[in-house]
């Protein structure tokens, strides 16, 4: 359809550039005869009135095929890379994110062409990848929810079955329990990161405790730690912050979990505030596994999961849900991961 419309728009400028260059031609023809009479080169005879007739009925006729050669050439030629740019615009609408557009030899004279193709491959290279992120989190999401519900339904059917001793009641009721709570987590999650991602300002600003606030994060995730083994070395002295008291417990409440994850039975996590003139910084160290280089710059990607094997917890949301929350404060989030250790900080103005 879009095509058709295209051609349709191009008909009136080639009937344009094909009119242009008859009258082009017979205005040469004229201009010719007239130069010719003026300078005295030929004289107006009868003859000469038939022959100067014929003249300008053959170059009006020649100027036809002419006329059309050019409005080809003009029509085609220089027109040719915004058709190719709208028919990769058409694919990408319709899905095939795999479009690029080559720059031709002639084209790389154009710098402004040569932005506009470089620009619109780095599009479709975004979407591709999201796009695929997001496919992969699909996948991994249900079945990650398929699991708990599986398990809630099982251990539900033999506590009705009844016949069982005490302690394997409370031991499945743990069970569901546990497995209730990792579904709520998750939903909670993918909740969060729809909200944050439509929000664009920043609204019910309140003044309160920032270092108060962490150390309740920590209080709600104690049966993740404690089961561990876990230890944490907290270095918070007082400091209030004007902010969305809801949303940034978000953001300490993933990175912590986070921590949780990826440090080993016995370890210890520490967590501090450094304060400047207009900024608090908050780091969140913990030992583990290094983040590869190559993947430090994506872990903050909406559905990104550095662990492919899916072995640890996580739908790679809780790291997109810090940056973008972090955002909407004006402030920064950063991760350094070197010799088995990692930690992220998060800078957040005093006053936004």
């Amino acid at each position: 359809m879009k095509r058709r419309i295209l051609q349709s728009g191009m008909l009136p400028l080639f009937m344009l550039v094909v009119f242009l260059a008859m009258a082009l031609n017979s205005a040469i023809a004229a201009a010719t005869m007239y130069f010719l009479v003026r300078t005295g080169t030929i004289s107006i005879t009868g003859a000469t009135k038939e022959a100067a007739g014929q003249l300008l009925i053959f170059s009006t006729l020649v100027s036809i095929p002419f006329g059309v050669l050019i409005s080809f050439l003009a029509g085609n030629v220089p027109l040719k890379p915004i058709r190719d740019l709208m028919n990769s615009m058409d694919r990408l609408a319709s899905g095939d994110f795999k479009t690029r557009i080559n720059v031709g030899r002639i084209m790389r004279r154009y710098p402004a062409y040569v932005c506009l193709a470089e620009s619109f491959n780095r599009m479709a290279e975004q979407l591709e990848n999201t796009e695929m992120l997001r496919d992969d989190f699909i996948n991994n999401f249900s079945h990650e929810f398929k699991t708990p519900i599986v398990s809630i339904a099982g251990f539900a059917k033999l506590l009705r079955r009844g016949n069982l001793s005490q302690e394997d009641q409370r031991e499945y009721l743990a069970v569901i329990e546990e497995e209730s709570l990792r579904l709520s987590y998750m939903a909670t999650n993918v909740l969060n990161m729809t909200k944050v991602e439509n929000q664009t300002i920043l609204s019910d600003l309140s003044r309160f405790n920032l270092s108060e606030q962490i150390r309740s994060c920590i209080l709600l995730l104690e049966n993740k730690w404690a089961e561990k083994n876990l230890d944490f070395d907290l270095s918070l002295q007082n400091h209030d912050i004007c902010a969305n008291e809801e949303l940034l417990k978000q953001v300490w409440i993933n990175l912590i979990h986070n921590a949780i994850m990826f440090t080993p039975s016995g370890k210890m996590i520490e967590v501090d505030i450094a304060e400047t003139e207009n900024s608090y910084c908050v780091s969140v160290h913990n030992p583990g596994s290094t983040i590869p280089p190559e993947q430090q710059d994506k872990i903050f990607n909406k559905f990104y999961q550095g662990d492919e094997s899916h072995a640890t917890e996580g739908n790679g949301i809780g790291l997109a849900i810090v940056k973008r929350v972090v955002e909407l404060h004006n402030g920064s989030v950063s991760v350094e991961s070197c010799d088995n250790a990692t930690t992220f900080t998060v800078e957040l103005p005093k006053r936004i």
